[in-house]
């Protein structure tokens, strides 16, 4: 029992909390490092196949797993409880305190920091009465005695640390209660095409623990239309200016679609869910037809931009062929003269666009059961056959009798973050009361003060202030000297 007891006490300490909270920080850090199985599966698939060494020890360390791992999850139950055991035996403490009366005045005043003295004619009784309510009216806590009175101030000092570390412990509750009710999914969707929130359209899903995909609120949009705004000339040029993404929302299948334009920091709200635009670029529309002109391809490819200007990479796979075909590019928004560095845009603005196409023959991979990145092209059983450039409405015909392809157009798309977080409002007030809770524990001083009044055989008295600080803070000096005033001391020279 003495064991057990020894190990409470230093696991709900104040330094093992600190420790605790520095873990938790150091702990996440892998997460941001390593691509995670629940947002990026397809990216830690191709970390392990490109590090055949050292992926599969990273992955039993829970590497691409960080913040479902158990030994972050024990580094987080620990902080719960050291926090728990820490805030709430001082929470019963201090509220004891606040019931109880300031100190019985010390003997001897002289020993004390800070400590004023002079001689007074007037009646001892009236002196610490009059002083009690001066004080009072200063915002000091006071009791008087038979010849002495004894004041505080700076409760909320106290009040303010147990706040924040209150606080802590509700954030704690908040985020962990959103992760395991919650959800988070990416999706690309293109010009007038849609979504419905159903698992499978999701490009990558991360569920809480006990989240279940039949809790997917049945809502679905279509993206009609996408703006894009970027500053023309000067030192910031091609830099955004604006993002619009105007949807129509159904918030249920029987419901009437509404028109909702979603931006930057004005998302979507429906069902409990939150809909947020954080990206966009541009799908090139092809049309390919085979040797004999049959169309065995037509449709828009997302191409992922690789730089500010909106220098697009993509892949488009066509397996229905015979030897099987595989086309990888570049889409330019606006093409440069400038082709040192290779195909690259000047403007992310589509205001020359052209793609910059390499066509494969050969097998493609997608039988071999494995799965595969629709924005990569497996080439290592593929031959290239030939580079083209082309513009809008162009056709190029591939060598080897392969077919055509032709340049149709393009689309835009958006990029948008779909989450259910019923704890995010927890956790924001948490982090506002927080912030509140570390103001007052580092602006306000504690302070003590006393009086004490002396006969003396000349039938006078002996008036004595003295003051005692509970922090660091400076000012003590002053403020006594303040309340000693109110005493009628005498001025000092």
């Amino acid at each position: 029992m003495a064991t057990m007891r020894w190990l409470w006490r230093q696991l709900t300490s104040m330094r093992v909390a600190l420790i605790l909270l520095f873990l938790l920080a150091l702990a996440s850090i892998p997460g941001s490092i390593f691509p995670q199985r629940g947002t990026s599966p397809l990216r830690v698939n191709e970390f392990l196949k490109d590090n055949p060494t050292t992926g599969p020890i990273l992955d039993r360390l829970y590497m691409f797993d960080v913040f479902a791992s158990p030994w972050f999850a024990s580094i987080y139950l620990l902080l719960f409880i050291s926090l728990t055991g820490c805030v709430l035996p001082r929470a019963l403490d201090h509220y004891k305190e606040l019931r109880s009366e300031p100190p019985v005045a010390p003997r001897n005043l002289r020993r004390l920091p800070v400590h004023q003295q002079w001689q007074s004619n007037s009646d001892s009784s009236q002196i610490i009465s009059e002083t009690a309510v001066a004080w009072k009216k200063r915002g000091w806590r006071v009791r008087q005695g038979d010849g002495w009175l004894s004041a505080e101030k700076g409760y909320a000092r106290e009040t303010g640390n147990l706040l924040f570390h209150l606080s802590l412990l509700v954030l704690l509750l908040a985020v962990g209660y959103g992760g395991a009710v919650g959800y988070r999914g990416t999706v690309i969707v293109r010009e007038d095409a849609g979504f419905a929130n159903n698992v499978t359209q999701y490009d990558t899903f991360a569920p809480g623990r006990i989240f279940g995909a039949d809790q997917l609120p049945p809502f679905s949009f279509e993206l009609q239309e996408f703006e894009s705004e970027f500053q023309r000339g000067g030192q910031q040029n091609g830099a955004p200016r604006a993002f619009r993404a105007d949807v129509l929302v159904k918030d249920d299948p029987k419901s009437e679609p509404r028109p909702v334009a979603i931006e930057v920091n004005y998302p979507l709200r429906t069902s409990g869910i939150t809909v947020y635009l954080v990206g966009h670029g541009y799908a090139p529309e092809f049309t390919v037809r085979d040797a004999d002109g049959k169309v065995v391809w037509e449709d828009a490819s997302v191409f992922l931009p690789q730089d500010t200007a909106f220098t697009s990479s993509g892949v488009v796979k066509i397996p229905d062929t015979v030897p099987q075909l595989g086309l990888q590019g570049f889409f330019l928004p606006t093409v440069s003269e400038d082709f040192s560095n290779g195909p690259v845009s000047k403007f992310p603005a589509p205001d020359d666009p052209e793609v910059y196409l390499s066509a494969w023959q050969g097998d493609l991979g997608l039988d071999s059961g494995m799965p595969q990145s629709v924005y990569r092209l497996e080439t290592e059983n593929m031959k290239r056959i030939g580079i083209e450039e082309l513009a809008p409405g162009e056709t190029w015909t591939l060598p080897n009798s392969a077919g055509t392809v032709e340049f149709t157009g393009y689309r835009q798309w958006a990029t948008f973050v779909i989450t259910k977080d019923p704890g995010k409002g927890w956790a924001l007030g948490a982090a506002i009361a927080s912030i509140i809770g570390l103001s007052l524990s580092l602006l306000i001083p504690r302070r003590r003060a006393w009086l004490r009044v002396t006969a003396t055989d000349d039938r006078g008295n002996v008036i004595e202030v003295a003051g005692l600080s509970k922090t660091e803070a400076p000012g003590l000096a002053d403020e006594i000297s303040q309340l000693a005033k109110l005493v009628n001391a005498p001025e000092e020279k």
